[in-house]
């Protein structure tokens, strides 16, 4: 069974071709992508091109899925078909994910038409959050915004769940990673009686940044809330911010609402407080040239990355394992240093040539002493969409 993952963004096109085995082992056997896109359905066509010169398929009637990872929908989320309700789930929360949702609804409607045979399925982003305590989901809103859509929904779902089913299998809990591998087909299954409970600690660093707590591999908390822009200052996002700044810059700054909704999605994060770029390796560079302000940036990543992780220690009561993933979190031994720096009282100590010497592989850094295991887990979350969108197309048989 051959799964093609379509990873859209407002100009850009990426893909990965997964086979399945008939025991459900996947295989990568092809990726790659394109900038700059204006027509999707070009894009769709070179890529098909692409694989075909390729040999690894011959046609469209060679494909049996294309997976997309969708982020939020107003109404929807979960695994299920990329229909015409998912395309106006994702149009019903644009004005929250302008950056996800508009090249999503479009490159779903453009694979419908350019590869109507060929089944579709969307895994939102929230889908791992669906569980959540409701208190964890919860703002201190009026009812009326709880019910037009306002509350935490949680991304980089893939990313975490990943993370949860491979530190679970690093960990030698086979059944936790099982139910975490089962979670969106069955919901949390019930544990064996007296099982050991695996508390872990997900840290996704990357262009965009956020902190899941995942007990028994099930998420119980993270950093990001109703949108994208939320959690830790993002590559040229705000994060997390007072309600209050938006009107109070209004009115100081005689701003209308559309430009500072435009400021705090392409101007802020570590654009904003470093001024040298929203990459992390651009920021990082110019703070080792004596940059004050991207030192800063550096400085507040670090703060905020230590502030959620010490939220989700305190709400899972402890730790089993603290996991780093993604581009930020795979390849900065020196972030990933100061991060944990001073928390051996909680169990967390790294070992720092372990540390030093691992980046952008799987393994442990933490000390012979640490009572957590502290690991590097690279993120994979096509994966995890090739797998699910294979269980969503089995389920509807």
């Amino acid at each position: 069974m051959n799964i093609l993952v379509a990873n859209l963004g407002s100009t850009s096109f990426k893909f990965r071709l997964f086979r399945f085995d008939g025991a459900g082992n996947a295989a990568l056997v092809a990726k790659g992508g394109y900038e700059r896109v204006t027509d999707y359905g070009k894009a769709i066509d070179d890529c098909l091109t692409e694989l075909q010169a390729a040999g690894h398929v011959r046609s469209a009637a060679d494909l049996h899925g294309v997976g997309f990872k969708t982020v939020l929908g107003r109404g929807v989320t979960g695994c299920v078909p990329a229909d015409d309700r998912v395309i106006q789930a994702l149009d019903g929360f644009r004005e929250i994910a302008p950056a996800h949702n508009p090249p999503y609804a479009l490159g779903i409607q453009r694979f419908r038409e350019k590869l109507p045979a060929v089944p579709r399925v969307a895994l939102f982003e929230t889908a791992f959050y669906q569980w959540m305590p409701e208190a964890a989901t919860r703002y201190a809103v009026p009812p009326a915004w709880h019910d037009a859509g306002v509350r935490r929904y949680g991304f980089h779902g893939a990313s975490h769940k990943f993370v949860a089913e491979r530190s679970a299998e690093l960990l030698g809990r086979e059944d936790i990673a099982e139910r975490a591998r089962r979670l969106y087909q069955a919901g949390p299954t019930p544990l064996a009686a007296g099982a050991r409970p695996l508390r872990v600690i997900s840290c996704h660093f990357g262009g965009s940044s956020s902190v899941t707590g995942i007990r028994d591999g099930v998420a119980i908390g993270t950093s990001m809330g109703l949108s994208p822009q939320s959690g830790l200052p993002q590559n040229n996002r705000v994060g997390d911010l007072d309600s209050a700044a938006v009107p109070f810059v209004m009115k100081t700054l005689n701003l209308p609402l559309a430009e500072v909704e435009r400021q705090m999605t392409k101007e802020a994060g570590l654009l904003g407080l470093s001024g040298a770029g929203n990459d992390m390796r651009d920021v990082k560079a110019a703070a080792a040239r004596g940059d004050a302000r991207a030192q800063l940036a550096v400085e507040v990543f670090i703060h905020s990355a230590r502030h959620w992780i010490g939220a989700m220690l305190v709400e899972l009561g402890g730790c089993d394992a603290l996991v780093f993933t993604a581009g930020i979190g795979e390849n900065n031994p020196d972030l990933r240093a100061a991060i944990c720096a001073n928390l051996g009282e909680l169990g967390i100590a790294l070992d720092p040539v372990r540390n030093e010497a691992l980046r952008g592989a799987e393994g442990e850094i933490s000390a012979a002493g640490s009572r957590a295991k502290v690991l590097v887990i690279p993120a994979n979350e096509e994966l995890v969409v090739a797998r699910e969108t294979v269980r969503c197309l089995q389920a509807g048989r």
